[in-house]
């Protein structure tokens, strides 16, 4: 495999971790980036024993300087960026009439300014190299809810993002997608299901059947499939594709 550099957001749990060990396997340089670094550190050593280099680039992407500081490391280690994934990004889950305007700083400061700033400072590199970025929204960009109203207006604001990152690399030869997943099982999504659980006085087994039906769905999906759309979306195979929203949801979003 010859040198090859992904960035992956987001990368101590749920889809940032799953992809991030998936790309192990087709990238020879795998970069870390999130708020915890013990969490990122166990990461690297899974990558690491996929045979894939790791470096640990421990950041709060809310924080202007990050960015600067992911692709200063990155670029000081590697010499490149093939790839970068923006996979972090938390958005509160609260109602549009209870949010703050602090609340809504807080969501676009790290899921939609962080993963801007993040891929404006990447840009020339990729650039060099004709790489790949990808976005993660959600399949409430396309049915934004009252009571979790920031989820929705942020992931269409990425979806957004990357159409306009897509629109400037086409002249400049570098690739941008956005993955829109569905209700995928990880860490937080559990304990979205323990709350309702707690709020209704449901078994946890009753609490995502509620969800699940609430969501018109069979199952949750897991993390690694979202992961394998994103390899998808960052390989030569799919390289044509540009300015694309790739929806993994089970099912969820019935329109056109």
């Amino acid at each position: 495999m010859s040198e090859s550099v992904v960035i992956v957001t987001g990368a101590s749990s749920g889809i940032g971790k799953a992809t991030a060990l998936r790309l192990a396997r087709n990238f020879s340089c795998v970069v870390l980036a999130a708020r915890s670094g013990e969490q990122l550190e166990q990461v690297a050593a899974q990558v690491r024993a996929l045979g894939a280099q790791a470096l640990v680039v421990e950041s709060d992407l809310g924080d202007p300087q990050a960015a600067e500081t992911v692709v200063a490391r990155t670029l000081s280690q590697f010499g490149r960026i093939d790839a970068l994934v923006n996979v972090a990004g938390a958005v509160p889950g609260l109602d549009l009439f209870e949010m703050t305007d602090a609340q809504w700083d807080s969501g676009l400061a790290l899921k939609f300014h962080g993963a801007r700033r993040l891929t404006l400072r990447a840009w020339e590199a990729l650039k060099s190299s004709k790489g790949a970025v990808v976005f993660i929204s959600g399949t409430a960009a396309e049915a934004p809810k009252a009571a979790s109203a920031a989820v929705g207006a942020i992931n269409a604001a990425i979806e957004a993002l990357a159409k306009a990152f897509a629109d400037r690399g086409i002249a400049d030869g570098v690739q941008v997608n956005s993955v829109s997943p569905g209700a995928v099982m990880t860490g937080r999504r559990m304990g979205m299901i323990e709350k309702l659980a707690s709020a209704r006085h449901l078994d946890l087994d009753a609490a995502k059947a509620a969800v699940l039906a609430s969501s018109g769905i069979a199952r949750f999906g897991e993390p690694e499939e979202i992961a394998d759309l994103i390899a998808f979306a960052v390989s030569p195979a799919a390289r044509w594709m540009t300015g694309t929203v790739l929806r993994m949801d089970g099912g969820e979003i019935k329109s056109i």
